[in-house]
C-alpha cells in the first residue's frame, strides 16, 4: 500500500512531457574521484563501453573500429588479471557486420549476456550473446524487429526489458520484454515520445520502473520516464538539457545516479562525461562530478563495488579516442 501511494505521488507529477530550464549544475557533492587511468588505445577508435563484475572477475567491453561512424566494428573484451592489469580476454566479430554499443547484463540462469547492435549495409539488427565465463561466447541471437535498436537490457523479476528505437531515425520507441534474453516480445508498440527518441537506460525501485532517455530531434533535451507494471504506459518529464550515452543506476540510498555525455555551451563548459543525480518527480538532472574527458566521449558503464564506483568510458581529451577506467568514492 505504501509503495502504491508513493507511486501515485510520483505519477501525479508526471502530467505528460514537461519542459524545464537546464539544471545540470555542478554542486557540492559526496563524490570523490580516486583515480582515472587510460587502459586501452590499440585500435584507431576505441569507444562505447560497459563494465561488469561476474563470478568474481572484472570484464570490460567496448567497440574497436576505424572510426566513430565506420562500418568495421568488433567487440573487444578485457579482463583484469591477477597483476592488476587489463588484458584482452576475447573478441566478437560478425562477417560484414559493424558491431556497436555492447551492454552487459546477467540472465536469471547466471549467464553473462551481451546486448548489442549490428549494421550491415542499410539494415540494422539487434543481437544477444551468452557466456558462462565471460570469455567464451555463444552464437548471436537476433532480437527485436529489424531496423530497431534494442539499446540496454535490464532484468527485473526474471524478465528482461529493453526499449528499442528506430535506426531509421523516426519517432518510434518500442518496449520489449523477454524471459530468456533470446526471444523478445513487444509489450508497448509506441510510447508517444517525439523528436527522435533513442538511447535509454531502465532501472527499477521495487516494481516502479524509471527510464532515462536521449533525444536528438528538433527538441533534443533528455527525458525521464516512470511506469508501473505491466510497463505499457509511461509518463515523461523533460530534463531541459541535452544528454548522450545514458546509463542509470540506483544507489544504496535510493537516489538515481546517471553517467551521461553533457555538451559544451556558450558559458565555457566543454563536452564531457559526467555523473549526475536524476530526480524524476522534479525532472531535474544535477551534475555532481565531471570525469577527465572531452571531445568524442561518454558511453559509460558503472559498477558499485565495496563502496567504490568503477566507471568505464571513452574519451578523446588526450588526443586519440581511448578507453578509461575511473574509480569514485561515494560518501555515506
Amino acid at each position: 500500500m505504501i509503495h502504491t501511494v508513493l507511486f501515485i505521488l510520483i505519477f501525479k507529477s508526471f502530467t505528460g512531457v514537461q519542459h524545464n530550464e537546464p539544471t545540470a549544475k555542478v554542486t557540492e557533492n559526496p563524490f570523490e574521484l580516486l583515480s582515472c587511468d587510460k587502459i586501452w588505445d590499440k585500435a584507431p577508435h576505441n569507444a562505447f563501453t560497459d563494465i561488469i563484475r561476474f563470478k568474481g572477475r572484472w570484464f570490460l567491453i567496448f567497440r574497436e573500429a576505424g572510426g566513430h561512424v565506420s562500418y568495421d566494428g568488433t567487440f573487444r573484451i578485457l579482463t583484469l588479471n591477477n597483476g592488476g592489469n587489463w588484458e584482452s580476454a576475447s573478441q566478437i566479430a560478425l562477417e560484414k557486420v559493424d558491431l556497436r554499443d555492447a551492454k552487459y547484463s546477467v540472465s536469471p540462469g547466471r549467464q553473462l549476456m551481451i546486448t548489442g547492435g549490428g549494421r550491415s549495409g542499410t539494415s540494422f539488427q539487434s543481437y544477444t550473446w551468452f557466456s558462462d565465463d565471460g570469455i567464451h561466447w555463444s552464437r548471436p541471437f537476433e532480437i527485436g524487429d529489424t531496423n530497431f535498436w534494442l539499446w540496454r537490457t535490464t532484468w527485473h523479476h526474471k524478465n528482461a526489458y529493453n526499449f528499442g528505437y528506430s535506426s531509421n531515425r523516426n519517432d518510434t520507441l518500442k518496449l520489449y520484454s523477454s524471459r530468456d534474453g533470446k526471444t523478445f516480445k513487444l509489450i508497448l508498440n509506441e510510447t508517444g515520445v517525439k523528436s527522435y527518441p533513442n538511447e535509454t537506460s531502465i532501472v527499477f525501485k521495487k516494481d516502479t520502473a524509471f527510464c532515462l532517455l536521449r533525444r536528438d530531434g528538433t527538441i533534443n533535451s533528455g527525458l525521464v520516464g516512470v511506469a508501473l507494471p505491466p510497463y505499457n504506459s509511461w509518463s515523461w518529464k523533460d530534463l531541459g538539457i541535452k544528454i548522450g550515452g545514458p546509463y542509470m543506476m540506483v544507489l544504496p540510498n535510493g537516489k538515481l545516479l546517471a553517467a551521461v555525455r553533457l555538451y559544451g555551451n556558450d558559458k565555457g563548459l566543454q563536452t564531457r562525461t559526467s555523473l549526475c543525480l536524476v530526480d524524476p518527480p522534479s525532472g531535474k538532472l544535477t551534475e555532481v562530478l565531471s570525469l577527465p574527458s572531452g571531445g568524442d566521449t561518454s558511453y559509460a558503464g558503472m559498477v558499485l563495488f565495496k563502496n567504490v564506483l568503477w566507471i568505464s568510458y571513452y574519451s578523446s581529451h588526450e588526443g586519440k579516442t581511448s578507453i578509461y577506467l575511473a574509480k569514485v568514492k561515494i560518501a555515506a
